[in-house]
Parts: structure tokens; C-alpha cells; sequence
């Protein structure tokens, strides 16, 4: 009995030290691949991620008397501190802590943005954010058909961190985008670096449609760039073609498109080609015009996202891409996802669509 007792210590030690080192090895899956072309001219200054977005924040509350910021613990900064410094700027009565209660915080922005304000909520975790689907899919996306355009809850921007961190477990990690990509009315947006972070949320602060903003969290501290000073925005529902070929169309948003750049990197020196990388940017509505002219030209084509594989918003790409460009694919249309199960904890490396998962994808997506 103690014999096997010791045998099975020696096989669980052996397990735990091959996730631990492998763990240190993935702990970031990724390389950040900061932009090197400024959407304005003009000064720019080195910020990073939750800079860019506390800046973004910043340029409306200053230029828009009717904007309001709050969620939960957004006084002090929130628990990511992209609010940081704005209460003492503009003061308790726009800048505020609200309950722990994201069903009120989704309503009570609703409401806000319905009488004629600029409603700038923070729910803390996406991952909490389902208690306030109700309000957001059947009452924010619904409120201008459903009074013929009398009123509307367009001016809510409801932003909120996403994604993989390293640490977060099945709680802290999510990712929901496809959830309300099916909610006609309102937009679905995820920037991948600083620069798109303050453009895209400038834009969705200004859009007539209710925005879910999703922040990647672990991009915060981990991506920077020069991000111009002023005020500027980018379009909304137009992707952005980062890296041109004509091997294969490789499509991402948020942190997932530093793992394509990378794994583009590694398919030009490993294999002698070139791909495609695109960034989508926005969800709802998507650039299906920018894609499909990619495929068409390439004839492959990978997609890649961290929230699982069933009913990923992949599968909403790859069957407009099935329909509008099947006489151009010389390959099936590949996806690289999270798994279909609860996001792991100790088993993260292994659950997310890494390089090594989405360049083996690649070659086989050539090879075929």
C-alpha cells in the first residue's frame, strides 16, 4: 500500500512540476505587437492600454458636460485603474460608485442615455456582466425600434475587461463577445493595443447605438505605444488588414491578433510565405467586404479566438466566408479556439489558442 501511495506521489509530483514549467514558459501566450502608424498627426506620448482608455474617458468628460463614468469602485479607479484620477477631476456627481448589482448599473446607464445623457458604464469583469443581458439585448439594443425612433439608448457605452490573464480562472476570463454579436442594435467592439483603444472608444462614446466596449485585460499594463494627444476616433465595423499576403487569411481581435502576427512571423521563416493578418476589430457589425476580398484573393483561411469553439463568433465568419467565397477556397476554413469547457485555472496554457496550436492550424491549411 505505502508502495503505491509513493508511486503515485512520484507521478502527481512529476505532472505538477511538467504544468508548473510549462505554465512559466505560456504565462504570456503571446508577443505584443505595438502599432507604428498613428491614425492623426500631431504629439503623441507613451501610454499604455488603461492610459489610453483613462485618456479617451478623459477627452469626454472635459468636452461633454452631460457624460457620466460609473461602476463598481470607479471612484477611486476601478479595479484596473482606467478611471483613475477623473472623480477628483470632474467631481462625485459625475464621476461615482455604484452598488454591487450589474443588472442596476445596465439600467440605470439605459435610463441616463435615454433622458439625453453620455452614459460611460464599467461593469468590473465581463465574465459579470450576464446579470445585466437582459437589460442590455431586450431593453439598450431595443429601445429605438421599438418606439419607432421617438427614443433611443444610444448614447451608453458600456465597457468592460475581458479575456485570459494569466490567473484568472473559470470567474475572471471569459470572453462574450459572440453572446451579444447575436443582438441586433447594438455594436460589439475589442480594440488590440492603445492607439485602437482610444479611437474605438472615443467612437463608441459619439456612436447612436448602444456599445459594449471589451477591454482584453491583460493588454492594460502589458501593451504600449505613442498614442496621439488629441482627439480622434476610428470606424466602427471596419477591420484593419495589419500584415499583407497571399497564402493564407488569418483573422483575430483583441489579444488573439499578437498571437497571428506571430504566428504570420513564423510561417514567412519556417515556410517561405506570406499571410494576411487581419484585425476585426468590430464584431457587430463586422467588415465582411474587408474579409472576403481577402479570402478571395489568398484561398485559405484561419480564424482564431480565446471564448470556445461552439457557437464562437468564428462560426458567424466562417460561414459568410463558406457562402461568398466558396468557388475561391482552395482549403476548408480553419478555426483555432478556447476549448468547450469552463476556462481552467492551473490548465490556462493549455486551453488557449497559442502559437504553436494556430501555426500547426497554418501549415496544415497549406499543406491541404
Amino acid at each position: 500500500m505505502a508502495s503505491l501511495l509513493t508511486r503515485k506521489c512520484i507521478i502527481v509530483g512529476k505532472l505538477t512540476k511538467y504544468v508548473n514549467d510549462y505554465t512559466k514558459r505560456l504565462s504570456s501566450h503571446f508577443i505584443y505587437y505595438p502599432d507604428n502608424e498613428k491614425p492623426v498627426a500631431g504629439e503623441t506620448t507613451k501610454m499604455n492600454m488603461m492610459q489610453a482608455i483613462n485618456n479617451a474617458m478623459d477627452i469626454t468628460l472635459r468636452d461633454d458636460p452631460t457624460a457620466v463614468l460609473f461602476g463598481e469602485d470607479v471612484a477611486f479607479g476601478g479595479v484596473f485603474r482606467c478611471a483613475l484620477g477623473l472623480q477628483d477631476k470632474y467631481g462625485k456627481d459625475r464621476v461615482f460608485n455604484t452598488p454591487l448589482c450589474e443588472q442596476g448599473i445596465a439600467g440605470f446607464g439605459i435610463g441616463l442615455a435615454t433622458a439625453g445623457a453620455t452614459a460611460i458604464a464599467e461593469i468590473q469583469f465581463a465574465d459579470y456582466i450576464f446579470p445585466a443581458f437582459d437589460q442590455l439585448v431586450n431593453e439598450a439594443a431595443k429601445a429605438r425600434y421599438r418606439s419607432g425612433g421617438q427614443f433611443d439608448s444610444g448614447a451608453l457605452t458600456v465597457r468592460t475587461p475581458c479575456g485570459a490573464v494569466g490567473h484568472g480562472g473559470l470567474y475572471h476570463s471569459q470572453s462574450p463577445e459572440a453572446y451579444f454579436a447575436h443582438t441586433p442594435g447594438l455594436r460589439v467592439v475589442m480594440p488590440r493595443g492603445p492607439i485602437t483603444a482610444k479611437g474605438l472608444l472615443l467612437s463608441c462614446i459619439r456612436e447612436r447605438d448602444p456599445c459594449i466596449f471589451l477591454e482584453p485585460k491583460i493588454l492594460y499594463r502589458s501593451a504600449a505605444e505613442e498614442v496621439p494627444v488629441e482627439d480622434y476616433t476610428l470606424p466602427l465595423g471596419k477591420a484593419q488588414v495589419l500584415r499583407e499576403g497571399d497564402a493564407a487569411t488569418l483573422i483575430a481581435w483583441g489579444t488573439q491578433l499578437h498571437v497571428l502576427l506571430e504566428v504570420a512571423q513564423m510561417a514567412e521563416e519556417k515556410l517561405g510565405v506570406k499571410c494576411d493578418v487581419i484585425d476585426l476589430m468590430s464584431m457587430l457589425p463586422w467588415d465582411e467586404e474587408t474579409v472576403c476580398n481577402s479570402v478571395k484573393k489568398t484561398g485559405r483561411c484561419l480564424i482564431a479566438h480565446e471564448a470556445p469553439l461552439t457557437s464562437g463568433f468564428g462560426a458567424e465568419l466562417a460561414a459568410t466566408i463558406q457562402e461568398e467565397c466558396f468557388l475561391h477556397l482552395e482549403a476548408p476554413i480553419t478555426r483555432v479556439t478556447g476549448w468547450d469547457s469552463p476556462f481552467p485555472h492551473v490548465f490556462e496554457p493549455f486551453y488557449l489558442p497559442d502559437k504553436w496550436r494556430c501555426y500547426s492550424a497554418l501549415a496544415k491549411l497549406i499543406e491541404y
